[in-house]
């Protein structure tokens, strides 16, 4: 005898959304871990006010107000763009690995017992890595917004390092050129890091392991060689290193988490998520997930900024 086919009687839209948007954006490494700003609730457009002063702000005391300082307002537009995302699913095709779920075979124990929520998940891992690419790598145009990495590059205003093929042996030379470039008001900030790539990373990891060719002495970090490692916070002159798993290889980023910005809607009315079962529409075994939502980036000030690439 068949076996039955689990039926969704529940279609996901309005509050729901919200959270399921929410883990699908939030899921990737660059937004899951905080390590850039997110501006929530952007329904159209958010304007980022930039202020400065010049360097002479300060003078000798007088009696009378005089003016010692020319103030320099700018903006920038923080405007995410709108995607959809549509899929049509055969409930045979997942039904195995749900049924081990209801059934406490399978060792992710964290999946959801709802057939329904299974369907939502397998769509939000799609957007987290489409999302997770497109905050460093993205360009401009159809099916993708402009990433961090094109969108420092156009600003004349940020101060850019000319890259190279890095691997274990030149990768502290490199990671040196991008701390040199940092100026000098937000070396020592709080919130300061060195985004880079997954190649830059390991070849950094390696170099540290030593072994005399890679600059760190015959046994590298704590006389541990390649062991050294295991998974915790790296740094480079006093600046915090973290992996943005969108960089493109050989890419980097240094700036201040506060100085770049992830805009979307997650709470606006362009966020969308439906699960629709076709069984009782058309007689399909078909289920059909709708996913909506915004996502765009900005940076601040240019000059504070560095780009490695």
């Amino acid at each position: 005898m068949a076996q039955p086919q689990p039926t969704i009687t529940t279609s996901y839209a309005g509050e729901f959304a919200g959270e399921y948007i929410s883990a699908a954006l939030l899921s990737g490494n660059t937004l899951a871990n905080g390590l850039i700003t997110v501006k929530p609730n952007v329904k159209f457009k958010s304007v980022l006010k930039t202020f400065a002063t010049d360097t002479s702000s300060i003078a000798d005391a007088t009696c009378a107000f005089t003016e010692t300082a020319d103030i320099s307002l700018a903006e920038k537009i923080l405007e995410p763009k709108e995607f959809q995302q549509n899929l049509i699913l055969c409930k045979d095709q997942f039904q195995s690995d749900w049924e081990a779920v209801q059934m406490g075979y399978s060792a992710f124990d964290n999946l959801p017992p709802k057939f329904s929520d299974f369907m939502i998940a397998h769509a939000s891992e799609q957007v987290a890595q489409f999302v997770e690419q497109k905050i460093w790598s993205g360009a401009a145009g159809a099916g993708s917004f402009q990433g961090f990495t094109a969108n420092l590059l156009a600003d004349a205003t940020v101060n850019d390092v000319t890259g190279t093929t890095v691997n274990a042996g030149n990768v502290i030379a490199e990671l040196g050129k991008i701390v040199d470039a940092i100026p000098s008001a937000v070396y020592n900030k709080e919130d300061m890091f060195i985004y880079v790539s997954q190649n830059i990373a390991r070849a950094y990891v390696r170099a540290l392991g030593g072994f005399a060719a890679n600059g760190l002495g015959a046994n590298g970090t704590d006389n541990k060689g390649t062991q050294w490692y295991n998974g915790g916070s790296l740094s480079f002159d006093g600046v915090k290193i973290v992996v943005a798993n969108g960089l493109a290889d050989d890419t980097a980023v240094a700036a201040q988490k506060s100085n770049l910005y992830f805009g979307t809607g997650l709470l606006s009315d362009h966020n969308l998520v439906k699960v629709i079962d076709m069984a009782d529409i058309d007689g399909s075994q078909q289920v059909r997930v709708v996913m909506r939502f915004t996502a765009g980036i900005q940076h601040g000030i240019g000059a504070d900024t560095v780009l490695y690439s």
